[in-house]
């Protein structure tokens, strides 16, 4: 017991030399997640039921000649799970078995495309007319398209996604 004691005090004090933060500090997914899109996307704001709609694949476009393309972070990172948690409201587990079953089905072309970084995912939103991710909101890139939910942006009071 001593010895993991120990371990962790050294891990710890490794933590702040290393990466300038204490392992007692707020957790860095503290920072809401902001909801980011084309900047061709002809919308400034959602609500969360869109929002919902948009990212369960039941509304595939943005107008009739703007395919809405889906872009999610990869599993264990927290824009998915706040993503998960919030929009989908399931697990790991069921958004896999969700959205093969969308796909089966012909309910939608193609799941989500999974991004490994907030940088991907802001490449990706730049590069796809339509697209839209979920990105920490301390990590958003300039010159993108920030949306507002329920009339609210990343930070402010009432935002949900967080």
């Amino acid at each position: 017991m001593r010895l993991i004691s120990a371990w962790l005090k050294a891990s710890a004090l490794v933590a702040v030399f290393l990466f300038g933060f204490s392992v007692t500090q707020a957790p860095a997914f503290a920072a809401d997640i902001a909801v980011v899109v084309h900047p061709g996307v002809p919308v400034n704001e959602l609500t969360f039921a869109e929002v919902r709609k948009i990212m369960l694949g039941d509304r595939q476009y943005w107008n009739p000649s703007l395919r809405v393309t889906l872009i999610v972070r990869a599993p264990v990172a927290v824009e998915r799970e706040v993503l998960l948690k919030t929009v989908y409201q399931m697990t790991e587990a069921q958004f896999r078995q969700y959205w093969i079953s969308k796909v089966f089905r012909a309910e939608a072309a193609a799941g989500p495309r999974i991004v490994y970084s907030n940088g991907q995912a802001a490449e990706l939103v730049s590069a796809v007319p339509g697209s839209i991710s979920f990105v920490d909101s301390a990590q958003i890139a300039k010159g993108m398209k920030v949306l507002k939910i329920d009339g609210h942006l990343p930070g402010e009071p009432g935002y949900r996604l967080h």
